[in-house]
């Protein structure tokens, strides 16, 4: 007897089995956005900051910043110096109001309160210390000072989604140098956050209790040593990695190079100034301008040349970063439109008192200015993800 073969049928391929494994339909895979597109954004928005003192709008700002920094930050150590900035920004504007107490706040018809007026000598004509406050004064002392934490909470934002390290990369060999000092710098405060974190953790597991002034001498001590270990690493692996190392470059070749930077540069100061000047015609603002800007391009081409520099996966500009930076300059244009639309919705005058007003552009330029929360795709974890554990079924083994 013989046994007849089962002809097996392969069922037809799924095709949403076929697609890319572990990615739903619809869902974006999480990566780091670059570095500059941020910057470009968070720069925009501080444009916008910049050309309005309108409590509204400003506010607007802050919220839209805070909304696309807790939608896209990681778990990186420089994603926690975000709240930082925001109380920076808040001592920023009662030291301006306070400012506006103590050397007058008397010039407005709503006098909130009258204080002593300290007396000074004839050499200090125009300043005036304490006297009555009143409220146009003290409104407007507040609006200069939410304008300019607006603008730090903006960079803040910048510091807090943008990878440093990564931002380094795209630093031209030129520029190599002051690169690597200005992100340094800008890596400073988060370390800082971390640091001040780390040692307020510590003391909690050893049972300290201390708080406020009586604590700061038991966290401020290891933060510096922290800062000490954390720079003396650094320098050595800067050093380990060959840099502010260059090839040995001619003395000629050197001085063409100094001599076309400096040239370009002081042609792109005179052709801005000859744009910027009201009694000249501004024709040949341009053309210095552009020259300028050729010959400082050409020096930097030719000083990177000496600069050796091997770049590991390097970052591209992709559709998210277009969108992300293009963002932040609409943003920024959008509110300079809404200043030669309307120039009073920008300024509202404190004296006589009115209602700060938002106009259509102003509106669009913050609606803008968040799109980065859902634009930008979700940023990647910095610790892997553990494996879940397999249940057994109820009853029995597995």
């Amino acid at each position: 007897m013989t046994d007849r073969a089962a002809t097996v049928v392969a069922p037809a391929p799924d095709p949403v089995a076929t697609r890319r494994p572990g990615r739903a339909p619809g869902v974006r895979l999480p990566r780091g956005l670059h570095p500059g597109a941020w910057w470009l954004w968070a720069l925009g928005l501080a444009t916008a900051a910049s050309h309005t003192t309108n409590p509204l709008l400003l506010g607007l700002l802050v919220a839209v910043a805070a909304l696309v920094v807790v939608r896209r930050r990681g778990d990186a150590p420089w994603a926690l110096a975000f709240r930082m900035y925001v109380w920076l920004g808040a001592v920023v504007v009662a030291m301006r109001v306070l400012f506006r107490v103590v050397f007058g706040g008397g010039q407005g018809e709503h006098v909130l309160v009258r204080l002593p007026e300290i007396p000074l000598p004839a050499w200090a004509a125009g300043i005036r210390l304490f006297g009555p406050v009143a409220a146009e004064q003290v409104l407007g002392g507040f609006a200069d000072g939410l304008r300019l934490a607006t603008m730090l909470i903006c960079l803040g934002a910048a510091n807090a989604l943008a990878n440093p390290k990564r931002l380094l990369k795209a630093v031209p060999g030129a520029l190599y140098a002051v690169g690597t000092a200005v992100v340094v710098a800008l890596s400073v405060a988060p370390q800082l956050v971390e640091s001040v974190l780390r040692v307020r953790r510590a003391r909690r597991l050893r049972g300290a209790s201390g708080r406020g002034f009586r604590a700061l001498r038991g966290i401020a001590l290891p933060v510096l040593a922290d800062a000490l270990d954390r720079s003396l690493a650094l320098a050595a692996a800067m050093d380990s990695r060959g840099y502010g190392r260059t090839d040995a470059v001619p003395a000629g070749h050197r001085a063409a190079t100094g001599a076309l930077v400096l040239g370009g540069l002081v042609g792109v100061c005179a052709g801005t100034y000859a744009l910027l000047d009201s009694s000249g015609t501004g024709r040949s603002g341009l053309p210095m301008l552009v020259a300028g800007l050729a010959t400082a391009v050409a020096g930097m081409l030719l000083a990177g040349r000496r600069v050796r520099r091997s770049r590991y996966r390097p970052d591209r500009w992709r559709s998210a970063e277009l969108l992300v930076a293009g963002a932040g300059l609409a943003t920024a244009a959008l509110t300079v439109l809404a200043g030669t639309v309307d120039p009073a919705a920008l300024y509202p005058p404190v004296s006589p008192l009115t209602w700060p007003e938002l106009t259509a552009p102003a509106v669009l330029a913050v609606a803008v200015a968040a799109a980065p929360a859902w634009l930008a795709p979700p940023p990647p974890p910095t610790a892997p993800a553990r494996p879940p554990v397999p249940s057994s079924p109820p009853g029995g083994h597995p």
